[in-house]
C-alpha cells in the first residue's frame, strides 16, 4: 500500500526546508531535532532506512509517470532469476 502522494509531498517539502536550515545552523540542537523527526517520517512514508535514501525515493514516487526512468533496458525477469552459481564457488 503507497502513501498518498500529497502526504509524501507535504513531508518531502517539511525535510528540505529542515535540511536547509540544519546547513544553515549546523549547531542548533532545535534545528538537528526538527530535521531528524522528518527525516525519520520520511523514511517510514517511504519504507527506507536512510533519509537520503527515502527522499530520492519520494522524489522519484512524486515524478509524473513519462518522467521516470523506463524499465525496459532490464533484461525481462531479471528480478527474479536466481545467480548461477559456478560449481567452485563455496555455498555460503
Amino acid at each position: 500500500m503507497l502513501p498518498a502522494k500529497s502526504e509524501v509531498a507535504r513531508h518531502l517539502r517539511q525535510y528540505r526546508a529542515w535540511e536547509r536550515q540544519l546547513l544553515a545552523h549546523p549547531a542548533d540542537r532545535s534545528v538537528r531535532m526538527h530535521f531528524e523527526d522528518t527525516a525519520y517520517t520520511l523514511c517510514v512514508l517511504m519504507g527506507e532506512c536512510k533519509a537520503r535514501e527515502a527522499a530520492d525515493a519520494a522524489e522519484q514516487y512524486l515524478r509524473p509517470r513519462e518522467a521516470r526512468p523506463s524499465c525496459t533496458a532490464r533484461a525481462p525477469h531479471a528480478a527474479t532469476r536466481r545467480p548461477q552459481l559456478s560449481p567452485s564457488a563455496p555455498v555460503r
